[in-house]
Formats: structure tokens, C-alpha cells, sequence
């Protein structure tokens, strides 16, 4: 299995964030990223249905057929 190098480590936040971090501020081509924020545009209305019974999941109380 080849040996990877620091800069291609997936596990390399994991391992040493601070060298990820300050890798990442120094880089020129993220600090030339546009940033901006985005936000949705629907709002998640709940929906408060009487006539539907909450349905409650409870493995619990499972009964599988027999084997024969």
C-alpha cells in the first residue's frame, strides 16, 4: 500500500487539526472563493393533522412467525 503524503491524508483533520487549519488559511486559492451565505426559500410549516395517529416505532413488541 503506497504511503501517503501529509498534504493528501484524508485523515489529516482527524490526526492534526491545526496543520489543516493553518493550511487552509495560508491557501491562496480558497481566500479567492466568493463567499456568501445562503438561505432557503421555504419555511418548514409543521403540520398539525388530528384526524392522523402518530405512528410510534417499537421493535420491542416485533413477533416473527415460527420456523418449521
Amino acid at each position: 500500500m503506497p504511503q501517503l503524503t501529509p498534504e493528501r491524508n484524508p485523515f489529516m483533520l482527524m490526526i492534526n487539526p491545526e496543520v489543516v487549519f493553518a493550511a487552509i488559511e495560508a491557501s491562496e486559492r480558497l481566500g479567492q472563493l466568493n463567499r456568501h451565505l445562503c438561505r432557503p426559500l421555504d419555511r418548514v410549516v409543521p403540520v398539525a393533522d388530528a384526524a392522523a395517529p402518530a405512528v410510534v416505532e417499537d421493535d420491542d413488541d416485533l413477533e416473527l412467525p415460527a420456523e418449521d
